[in-house]
Protein backbone atom coordinates (compact mmCIF):
# COMPACT_ATOMS: atom_id res chain seq x y z
CA UNK A 1 0.00 0.00 0.00
CA UNK A 2 1.24 3.52 -0.86
CA UNK A 3 2.05 6.03 1.85
CA UNK A 4 -1.04 7.53 3.47
CA UNK A 5 -2.03 10.98 2.22
CA UNK A 6 -1.99 12.18 5.84
CA UNK A 7 -0.82 10.62 9.10
CA UNK A 8 -0.77 11.51 12.78
CA UNK A 9 2.22 9.97 14.55
CA UNK A 10 2.24 9.62 18.35
CA UNK A 11 0.32 12.88 18.77
CA UNK A 12 -0.02 14.15 22.36
CA UNK A 13 -1.92 17.31 23.23
CA UNK A 14 -2.49 18.66 26.74
CA UNK A 15 -4.80 21.35 28.06
CA UNK A 16 -4.87 22.63 31.67
CA UNK A 17 -5.94 19.72 33.84
CA UNK A 18 -6.51 17.24 31.00
CA UNK A 19 -4.62 15.16 28.44
CA UNK A 20 -6.78 15.52 25.31
CA UNK A 21 -4.62 13.23 23.14
CA UNK A 22 -2.18 10.65 24.43
CA UNK A 23 0.22 9.23 21.83
CA UNK A 24 -2.36 8.81 19.03
CA UNK A 25 -1.25 7.36 15.69
CA UNK A 26 -3.64 7.22 12.71
CA UNK A 27 -3.10 6.89 8.94
CA UNK A 28 -5.56 8.37 6.41
CA UNK A 29 -5.67 6.89 2.89
CA UNK A 30 -6.31 8.91 -0.27
CA UNK A 31 -9.90 8.94 -1.56
CA UNK A 32 -11.38 7.38 1.58
CA UNK A 33 -13.83 8.60 4.19
CA UNK A 34 -12.32 7.99 7.62
CA UNK A 35 -14.48 8.43 10.73
CA UNK A 36 -13.16 9.65 14.08
CA UNK A 37 -15.51 8.37 16.81
CA UNK A 38 -15.68 8.53 20.58
CA UNK A 39 -17.59 10.03 23.48
CA UNK A 40 -17.51 13.75 24.16
CA UNK A 41 -14.04 14.52 25.47
CA UNK A 42 -12.48 11.50 23.75
CA UNK A 43 -10.19 13.76 21.70
CA UNK A 44 -11.58 13.37 18.19
CA UNK A 45 -12.23 17.07 17.52
CA UNK A 46 -8.88 17.91 19.10
CA UNK A 47 -7.14 15.50 16.70
CA UNK A 48 -8.97 17.11 13.77
CA UNK A 49 -7.81 20.56 14.88
CA UNK A 50 -4.20 19.38 15.25
CA UNK A 51 -4.33 17.97 11.71
CA UNK A 52 -5.81 21.28 10.45
CA UNK A 53 -3.10 23.38 12.11
CA UNK A 54 -5.43 25.01 14.65
CA UNK A 55 -3.62 23.37 17.57
CA UNK A 56 0.04 22.51 17.85
CA UNK A 57 0.91 19.08 19.24
CA UNK A 58 2.93 18.90 22.46
CA UNK A 59 4.73 15.86 21.08
CA UNK A 60 4.58 13.64 18.01
CA UNK A 61 4.35 14.87 14.43
CA UNK A 62 2.21 14.99 11.27
CA UNK A 63 3.19 13.46 7.93
CA UNK A 64 1.83 14.49 4.53
CA UNK A 65 2.45 11.91 1.78
CA UNK A 66 5.02 10.23 4.02
CA UNK A 67 7.02 13.39 4.81
CA UNK A 68 7.06 15.05 8.27
CA UNK A 69 5.59 18.55 8.34
CA UNK A 70 5.16 21.29 10.94
CA UNK A 71 2.04 23.46 10.84
CA UNK A 72 2.50 26.81 12.56
CA UNK A 73 -1.13 27.68 11.86
CA UNK A 74 -4.13 26.76 9.71
CA UNK A 75 -2.71 28.57 6.68
CA UNK A 76 0.22 26.11 6.64
CA UNK A 77 -2.28 23.22 6.64
CA UNK A 78 -4.27 24.83 3.79
CA UNK A 79 -1.03 25.19 1.81
CA UNK A 80 -0.46 21.46 2.36
CA UNK A 81 -3.95 20.68 1.01
CA UNK A 82 -5.79 20.23 4.32
CA UNK A 83 -8.95 22.19 5.20
CA UNK A 84 -11.50 21.89 8.00
CA UNK A 85 -15.29 22.28 7.90
CA UNK A 86 -16.14 23.41 11.42
CA UNK A 87 -19.22 22.58 13.48
CA UNK A 88 -19.50 26.26 14.47
CA UNK A 89 -18.99 28.19 11.25
CA UNK A 90 -16.01 30.54 11.37
CA UNK A 91 -16.98 33.02 8.67
CA UNK A 92 -17.84 36.72 8.91
CA UNK A 93 -21.63 36.82 8.55
CA UNK A 94 -21.68 40.55 7.74
CA UNK A 95 -19.58 40.03 4.57
CA UNK A 96 -20.66 38.59 1.23
CA UNK A 97 -20.03 34.98 0.22
CA UNK A 98 -17.31 36.13 -2.20
CA UNK A 99 -15.57 38.26 0.43
CA UNK A 100 -15.52 35.31 2.82
CA UNK A 101 -14.18 32.91 0.19
CA UNK A 102 -11.30 35.19 -0.78
CA UNK A 103 -10.67 36.82 2.59
CA UNK A 104 -7.20 35.37 3.05
CA UNK A 105 -6.09 36.29 -0.47
CA UNK A 106 -8.13 39.22 -1.79
CA UNK A 107 -7.39 39.94 -5.50
CA UNK A 108 -6.32 43.49 -6.19
CA UNK A 109 -5.20 45.90 -8.87
CA UNK A 110 -2.50 48.00 -7.34
CA UNK A 111 -3.86 49.21 -4.01
CA UNK A 112 -7.50 48.65 -5.02
CA UNK A 113 -9.67 45.56 -4.61
CA UNK A 114 -10.39 43.76 -7.89
CA UNK A 115 -14.10 43.11 -7.31
CA UNK A 116 -14.64 41.43 -10.69
CA UNK A 117 -11.89 38.90 -10.04
CA UNK A 118 -13.10 38.36 -6.45
CA UNK A 119 -16.59 37.39 -7.60
CA UNK A 120 -15.25 35.30 -10.49
CA UNK A 121 -12.89 33.40 -8.19
CA UNK A 122 -15.65 32.83 -5.62
CA UNK A 123 -17.96 31.53 -8.36
CA UNK A 124 -15.25 29.06 -9.45
CA UNK A 125 -14.93 27.80 -5.88
CA UNK A 126 -18.70 27.36 -5.59
CA UNK A 127 -18.95 25.63 -8.97
CA UNK A 128 -16.30 23.11 -7.87
CA UNK A 129 -18.87 21.45 -5.60
CA UNK A 130 -22.01 22.49 -7.48
CA UNK A 131 -23.17 24.88 -4.75
CA UNK A 132 -26.06 26.96 -6.03
CA UNK A 133 -25.13 30.02 -3.96
CA UNK A 134 -24.99 33.63 -5.16
CA UNK A 135 -21.48 34.93 -4.29
CA UNK A 136 -22.90 38.47 -3.92
CA UNK A 137 -25.26 37.55 -1.09
CA UNK A 138 -24.37 38.41 2.49
CA UNK A 139 -23.34 35.19 4.21
CA UNK A 140 -25.54 35.84 7.28
CA UNK A 141 -28.64 35.78 5.05
CA UNK A 142 -28.03 32.14 4.11
CA UNK A 143 -29.35 29.17 6.10
CA UNK A 144 -26.78 27.12 8.01
CA UNK A 145 -26.79 24.37 5.38
CA UNK A 146 -25.80 26.86 2.66
CA UNK A 147 -23.17 28.48 4.86
CA UNK A 148 -21.69 25.02 5.32
CA UNK A 149 -21.55 24.53 1.54
CA UNK A 150 -19.60 27.79 1.31
CA UNK A 151 -17.15 26.46 3.87
CA UNK A 152 -16.71 23.23 1.86
CA UNK A 153 -16.30 25.24 -1.35
CA UNK A 154 -13.54 27.26 0.32
CA UNK A 155 -11.56 24.09 1.00
CA UNK A 156 -12.17 22.23 -2.28
CA UNK A 157 -11.85 25.36 -4.44
CA UNK A 158 -8.43 26.11 -2.98
CA UNK A 159 -7.25 22.64 -3.93
CA UNK A 160 -7.64 20.74 -0.64
CA UNK A 161 -7.17 17.00 -1.02
CA UNK A 162 -8.04 16.37 2.64
CA UNK A 163 -11.25 17.76 4.17
CA UNK A 164 -11.92 17.41 7.90
CA UNK A 165 -15.63 17.53 8.78
CA UNK A 166 -16.39 18.30 12.44
CA UNK A 167 -20.01 17.33 13.27
CA UNK A 168 -21.16 18.53 9.82
CA UNK A 169 -24.83 17.52 10.15
CA UNK A 170 -25.52 18.74 13.70
CA UNK A 171 -27.43 21.80 12.39
CA UNK A 172 -28.92 20.23 9.25
CA UNK A 173 -32.32 18.77 8.51
CA UNK A 174 -32.58 15.16 7.31
CA UNK A 175 -32.91 16.29 3.68
CA UNK A 176 -29.91 18.63 3.97
CA UNK A 177 -27.85 15.90 5.66
CA UNK A 178 -28.71 13.51 2.80
CA UNK A 179 -27.44 16.06 0.28
CA UNK A 180 -24.22 16.41 2.26
CA UNK A 181 -23.76 12.61 2.16
CA UNK A 182 -24.10 12.72 -1.64
CA UNK A 183 -21.52 15.53 -1.81
CA UNK A 184 -19.03 13.54 0.29
CA UNK A 185 -19.48 10.51 -1.99
CA UNK A 186 -18.73 12.76 -4.96
CA UNK A 187 -15.62 14.16 -3.26
CA UNK A 188 -14.39 10.62 -2.54
CA UNK A 189 -14.87 9.68 -6.20
CA UNK A 190 -12.59 12.62 -7.11
CA UNK A 191 -9.86 11.34 -4.78
CA UNK A 192 -10.48 13.75 -1.90
CA UNK A 193 -9.86 12.25 1.54
CA UNK A 194 -12.66 13.01 4.01
CA UNK A 195 -12.05 12.80 7.77
CA UNK A 196 -15.47 12.61 9.40
CA UNK A 197 -15.97 13.53 13.07
CA UNK A 198 -19.51 12.66 14.13
CA UNK A 199 -21.69 11.16 16.84
CA UNK A 200 -24.27 9.88 14.36
CA UNK A 201 -23.61 6.19 13.87
CA UNK A 202 -25.98 5.83 10.92
CA UNK A 203 -23.94 8.37 8.92
CA UNK A 204 -20.67 6.60 9.69
CA UNK A 205 -22.04 3.29 8.44
CA UNK A 206 -23.49 5.01 5.38
CA UNK A 207 -20.44 6.82 3.99
CA UNK A 208 -17.26 5.85 5.89
CA UNK A 209 -14.72 3.20 4.87
CA UNK A 210 -12.62 3.20 8.04
CA UNK A 211 -13.26 4.19 11.64
CA UNK A 212 -10.82 5.20 14.36
CA UNK A 213 -12.17 5.04 17.91
CA UNK A 214 -10.72 7.23 20.67
CA UNK A 215 -11.48 6.99 24.37
CA UNK A 216 -10.15 9.42 27.00
CA UNK A 217 -7.56 10.71 24.53
CA UNK A 218 -6.16 7.26 23.71
CA UNK A 219 -6.42 5.24 20.52
CA UNK A 220 -8.72 2.22 20.96
CA UNK A 221 -8.74 0.83 17.44
CA UNK A 222 -8.64 1.66 13.73
CA UNK A 223 -10.64 -0.80 11.65
CA UNK A 224 -12.73 -1.12 8.44
CA UNK A 225 -16.38 -0.16 8.87
CA UNK A 226 -17.44 -3.18 6.79
CA UNK A 227 -18.17 -6.09 9.08
CA UNK A 228 -18.48 -3.93 12.20
CA UNK A 229 -21.87 -3.80 13.92
CA UNK A 230 -23.44 -0.78 15.60
CA UNK A 231 -23.16 -2.51 18.99
CA UNK A 232 -19.48 -3.27 18.41
CA UNK A 233 -18.76 0.37 17.63
CA UNK A 234 -20.68 1.66 20.66
CA UNK A 235 -18.88 -0.81 22.94
CA UNK A 236 -15.50 0.36 21.64
CA UNK A 237 -16.49 4.02 22.11
CA UNK A 238 -17.78 3.86 25.67
CA UNK A 239 -16.11 0.69 26.94
CA UNK A 240 -19.40 -1.01 27.76
CA UNK A 241 -22.65 -2.08 26.16
CA UNK A 242 -25.20 0.73 25.91
CA UNK A 243 -28.27 0.12 28.03
CA UNK A 244 -31.48 -0.37 26.09
CA UNK A 245 -34.02 2.43 26.05
CA UNK A 246 -36.17 2.56 29.16
CA UNK A 247 -39.04 4.36 27.44
CA UNK A 248 -41.29 1.30 27.28
CA UNK A 249 -40.62 0.33 30.88
CA UNK A 250 -41.16 3.70 32.44
CA UNK A 251 -44.84 4.58 32.71
CA UNK A 252 -45.18 8.27 33.46
CA UNK A 253 -48.36 9.43 35.18
CA UNK A 254 -49.65 12.88 34.23
CA UNK A 255 -50.71 15.11 37.10
CA UNK A 256 -52.08 18.63 37.31
CA UNK A 257 -52.04 20.95 34.33
CA UNK A 258 -48.86 23.03 34.44
CA UNK A 259 -48.98 24.95 31.17
CA UNK A 260 -51.88 25.83 28.88
CA UNK A 261 -51.55 27.77 25.63
CA UNK A 262 -54.55 29.28 23.83
CA UNK A 263 -54.45 30.79 20.32
CA UNK A 264 -50.77 31.72 20.51
CA UNK A 265 -49.38 33.38 17.40
CA UNK A 266 -46.47 35.44 16.14
CA UNK A 267 -46.44 37.01 12.65
CA UNK A 268 -44.29 35.02 10.24
CA UNK A 269 -43.44 32.34 12.81
CA UNK A 270 -46.53 30.43 13.99
CA UNK A 271 -50.28 30.91 14.25
CA UNK A 272 -53.24 29.87 16.41
CA UNK A 273 -51.46 27.31 18.60
CA UNK A 274 -53.42 25.77 21.48
CA UNK A 275 -52.25 22.90 23.71
CA UNK A 276 -51.54 21.99 27.32
CA UNK A 277 -48.87 20.13 29.28
CA UNK A 278 -49.41 18.35 32.60
CA UNK A 279 -47.05 17.54 35.43
CA UNK A 280 -45.10 14.37 34.59
CA UNK A 281 -45.62 14.71 30.83
CA UNK A 282 -43.02 14.91 28.09
CA UNK A 283 -44.78 16.69 25.25
CA UNK A 284 -42.87 16.16 22.02
CA UNK A 285 -42.91 18.76 19.24
CA UNK A 286 -42.19 17.19 15.84
CA UNK A 287 -41.76 19.03 12.56
CA UNK A 288 -39.39 19.79 9.73
CA UNK A 289 -36.84 22.58 9.99
CA UNK A 290 -38.77 25.85 9.73
CA UNK A 291 -41.99 24.43 11.17
CA UNK A 292 -41.88 26.93 14.06
CA UNK A 293 -40.97 24.64 16.98
CA UNK A 294 -37.95 26.61 18.19
CA UNK A 295 -39.81 29.89 17.70
CA UNK A 296 -42.65 28.52 19.88
CA UNK A 297 -40.50 27.57 22.87
CA UNK A 298 -38.54 30.81 22.62
CA UNK A 299 -41.82 32.76 22.63
CA UNK A 300 -43.01 30.88 25.74
CA UNK A 301 -39.77 31.91 27.43
CA UNK A 302 -40.40 35.58 26.63
CA UNK A 303 -37.98 36.01 23.73
CA UNK A 304 -40.57 37.13 21.15
CA UNK A 305 -41.98 40.64 21.68
CA UNK A 306 -44.59 40.14 18.93
CA UNK A 307 -46.32 37.07 20.35
CA UNK A 308 -50.03 37.28 21.22
CA UNK A 309 -52.48 34.87 22.81
CA UNK A 310 -53.14 33.49 26.27
CA UNK A 311 -50.78 31.41 28.39
CA UNK A 312 -51.64 29.91 31.78
CA UNK A 313 -49.13 28.52 34.28
CA UNK A 314 -50.70 26.31 36.96
CA UNK A 315 -54.08 27.83 36.13
CA UNK A 316 -53.01 31.47 36.51
CA UNK A 317 -52.65 33.68 33.45
CA UNK A 318 -49.04 34.34 32.58
CA UNK A 319 -48.19 37.48 30.63
CA UNK A 320 -45.20 36.92 28.36
CA UNK A 321 -43.06 39.98 29.00
CA UNK A 322 -39.55 38.55 28.97
CA UNK A 323 -37.24 35.85 30.33
CA UNK A 324 -37.24 37.31 33.85
CA UNK A 325 -41.01 36.82 34.13
CA UNK A 326 -40.68 33.34 32.57
CA UNK A 327 -38.08 32.32 35.15
CA UNK A 328 -40.17 33.75 37.98
CA UNK A 329 -43.10 31.64 36.76
CA UNK A 330 -40.98 28.47 36.87
CA UNK A 331 -40.04 28.13 33.18
CA UNK A 332 -36.57 27.17 32.03
CA UNK A 333 -35.25 27.04 28.45
CA UNK A 334 -32.56 24.61 27.29
CA UNK A 335 -31.82 26.30 23.92
CA UNK A 336 -30.86 24.74 20.63
CA UNK A 337 -27.49 26.52 20.55
CA UNK A 338 -25.95 25.92 23.97
CA UNK A 339 -22.76 27.85 23.25
CA UNK A 340 -24.43 31.07 22.10
CA UNK A 341 -27.60 31.05 24.18
CA UNK A 342 -27.25 28.48 26.96
CA UNK A 343 -23.90 29.28 28.59
CA UNK A 344 -21.55 32.16 29.25
CA UNK A 345 -18.41 30.46 27.97
CA UNK A 346 -16.07 32.94 29.67
CA UNK A 347 -17.46 31.83 33.06
CA UNK A 348 -16.72 28.60 34.91
CA UNK A 349 -19.09 25.73 35.71
CA UNK A 350 -20.01 27.14 39.15
CA UNK A 351 -20.95 30.54 37.77
CA UNK A 352 -23.00 29.07 34.92
CA UNK A 353 -24.87 26.69 37.22
CA UNK A 354 -25.87 29.46 39.63
CA UNK A 355 -26.64 32.05 36.95
CA UNK A 356 -30.42 31.59 37.12
CA UNK A 357 -30.49 31.37 40.93
CA UNK A 358 -28.61 34.51 41.97
CA UNK A 359 -31.72 36.14 43.47
CA UNK A 360 -31.95 33.25 45.94
CA UNK A 361 -28.22 33.23 46.68
CA UNK A 362 -27.71 36.89 47.54
CA UNK A 363 -27.48 38.49 50.94
CA UNK A 364 -27.61 42.28 51.18
CA UNK A 365 -26.90 42.56 47.49
CA UNK A 366 -23.88 40.20 47.50
CA UNK A 367 -23.75 36.59 46.34
CA UNK A 368 -23.32 34.09 49.17
CA UNK A 369 -20.33 32.25 47.71
CA UNK A 370 -20.56 29.34 50.14
CA UNK A 371 -24.21 28.74 49.23
CA UNK A 372 -23.37 29.16 45.55
CA UNK A 373 -20.59 26.57 45.69
CA UNK A 374 -22.84 24.14 47.56
CA UNK A 375 -25.64 24.55 45.00
CA UNK A 376 -23.30 24.21 42.03
CA UNK A 377 -21.59 21.14 43.49
CA UNK A 378 -24.95 19.46 44.12
CA UNK A 379 -26.08 19.70 40.50
CA UNK A 380 -22.58 19.24 39.08
CA UNK A 381 -22.52 15.86 40.85
CA UNK A 382 -26.10 15.00 39.97
CA UNK A 383 -25.46 15.63 36.26
CA UNK A 384 -22.15 13.74 36.44
CA UNK A 385 -20.31 16.49 34.60
CA UNK A 386 -16.88 15.24 33.56
CA UNK A 387 -14.51 18.05 34.51
CA UNK A 388 -11.86 18.76 37.12
CA UNK A 389 -14.41 20.54 39.33
CA UNK A 390 -16.95 23.33 39.54
CA UNK A 391 -14.24 25.91 38.85
CA UNK A 392 -13.52 24.37 35.41
CA UNK A 393 -14.03 26.73 32.46
CA UNK A 394 -17.28 26.15 30.56
CA UNK A 395 -15.39 26.82 27.32
CA UNK A 396 -13.07 23.86 27.94
CA UNK A 397 -15.86 21.31 28.49
CA UNK A 398 -16.93 18.86 25.79
CA UNK A 399 -20.28 19.35 24.07
CA UNK A 400 -22.08 16.75 26.16
CA UNK A 401 -20.79 18.19 29.42
CA UNK A 402 -21.71 21.71 28.33
CA UNK A 403 -25.26 20.48 27.70
CA UNK A 404 -25.37 18.89 31.16
CA UNK A 405 -24.33 22.24 32.60
CA UNK A 406 -27.20 24.03 30.82
CA UNK A 407 -29.70 21.54 32.29
CA UNK A 408 -28.05 21.83 35.72
CA UNK A 409 -28.63 25.60 35.63
CA UNK A 410 -32.40 25.13 35.37
CA UNK A 411 -32.54 22.34 37.93
CA UNK A 412 -30.67 24.60 40.35
CA UNK A 413 -33.30 27.28 39.69
CA UNK A 414 -36.02 24.70 40.54
CA UNK A 415 -37.79 25.19 37.20
CA UNK A 416 -41.06 23.24 37.09
CA UNK A 417 -41.64 23.62 33.34
CA UNK A 418 -38.68 22.82 31.09
CA UNK A 419 -38.62 23.87 27.44
CA UNK A 420 -35.96 21.60 25.95
CA UNK A 421 -34.81 22.30 22.37
CA UNK A 422 -32.57 19.70 20.65
CA UNK A 423 -31.16 18.33 23.94
CA UNK A 424 -28.62 15.96 22.36
CA UNK A 425 -27.42 17.98 19.38
CA UNK A 426 -23.70 17.24 18.92
CA UNK A 427 -23.66 14.81 21.87
CA UNK A 428 -22.13 11.33 21.80
CA UNK A 429 -24.12 8.12 22.31
CA UNK A 430 -23.07 7.66 25.94
CA UNK A 431 -23.97 11.22 26.97
CA UNK A 432 -27.14 11.00 24.86
CA UNK A 433 -28.33 7.98 26.85
CA UNK A 434 -27.58 9.83 30.11
CA UNK A 435 -29.55 12.88 28.97
CA UNK A 436 -32.47 10.71 27.82
CA UNK A 437 -32.66 9.03 31.19
CA UNK A 438 -32.30 12.38 32.93
CA UNK A 439 -35.28 13.80 31.00
CA UNK A 440 -37.37 10.76 31.88
CA UNK A 441 -36.29 11.04 35.50
CA UNK A 442 -37.26 14.73 35.63
CA UNK A 443 -40.71 13.90 34.25
CA UNK A 444 -41.07 11.14 36.83
CA UNK A 445 -40.25 13.72 39.54
CA UNK A 446 -43.19 15.80 38.30
CA UNK A 447 -41.58 18.28 35.92
CA UNK A 448 -43.61 19.27 32.85
CA UNK A 449 -41.39 19.03 29.77
CA UNK A 450 -41.85 20.38 26.24
CA UNK A 451 -39.33 18.60 24.03
CA UNK A 452 -38.20 19.69 20.55
CA UNK A 453 -36.04 17.24 18.62
CA UNK A 454 -35.23 16.77 14.95
CA UNK A 455 -34.19 13.17 15.66
CA UNK A 456 -37.44 11.24 15.33
CA UNK A 457 -36.20 8.11 17.16
CA UNK A 458 -35.25 10.32 20.13
CA UNK A 459 -38.57 12.15 20.12
CA UNK A 460 -40.61 8.95 19.87
CA UNK A 461 -38.58 7.22 22.60
CA UNK A 462 -39.09 10.05 25.09
CA UNK A 463 -42.43 11.73 24.38
CA UNK A 464 -45.60 10.68 26.22
CA UNK A 465 -47.55 12.62 23.59
CA UNK A 466 -46.51 14.12 20.24
CA UNK A 467 -47.73 17.34 18.60
CA UNK A 468 -46.79 17.77 14.95
CA UNK A 469 -46.15 21.24 13.48
CA UNK A 470 -45.96 22.23 9.83
CA UNK A 471 -45.32 25.74 8.49
CA UNK A 472 -46.21 27.34 11.81
CA UNK A 473 -49.42 25.42 12.52
CA UNK A 474 -50.33 22.39 14.63
CA UNK A 475 -51.45 19.69 12.20
CA UNK A 476 -51.89 16.67 14.45
CA UNK A 477 -51.59 15.07 17.87
CA UNK A 478 -50.46 11.48 18.43
CA UNK A 479 -50.19 9.29 21.54
CA UNK A 480 -46.94 7.87 22.92
CA UNK A 481 -44.82 5.71 20.59
CA UNK A 482 -46.89 6.22 17.41
CA UNK A 483 -44.14 5.02 15.07
CA UNK A 484 -42.23 7.12 12.56
CA UNK A 485 -44.54 6.79 9.55
CA UNK A 486 -47.62 8.64 10.89
CA UNK A 487 -45.40 11.41 12.28
CA UNK A 488 -43.52 11.77 8.99
CA UNK A 489 -46.79 11.91 7.06
CA UNK A 490 -48.08 14.77 9.19
CA UNK A 491 -44.73 16.58 9.04
CA UNK A 492 -44.62 16.35 5.25
CA UNK A 493 -48.33 17.07 4.68
CA UNK A 494 -49.04 13.65 3.16
CA UNK A 495 -52.61 12.47 3.77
Amino acid sequence: MSAPVLAAKEITKRFPGVVALDGVTVDFQAGSCHALMGENGAGKSTLGKVLAGLYGADSGHIEVAGKPVVFKGPQDAVSAGISMVHQELLFAENLTVAENLTLGDLPHKGIFLDSREMYARAQRYLDTIGAGVDPRRRLGELPISRQQLVQIAAGVGRGANVLIFDEPTSSLSQAEAARLMDLIRDLKSRGVTCIYVSHRLEEVFEICDTVTVLRDGKLVETAPVAGMSRDDLVRKMIGRALAASLAEDMALEAGEEMLRVEHLQSPGKFRDLSFSVRRGEILGLAGLVGAGRTELVEALFGLDPNVTGNVFVRGAQYRIRGPIQAMASGLGLVPEDRKRHGLVLSMNARENTSLSSLDHLQKLGFVDRKAERSLAQKYFDRMRVKARGIEASALGLSGGNQQKLVIAKWLAADSEILLVDEPTRGVDVGAKAEIHNLIRGLAKEGKAIVLVSSELPELLALATRVLVMRTGSLVGELPAHPGEEPVMRLMAGVA
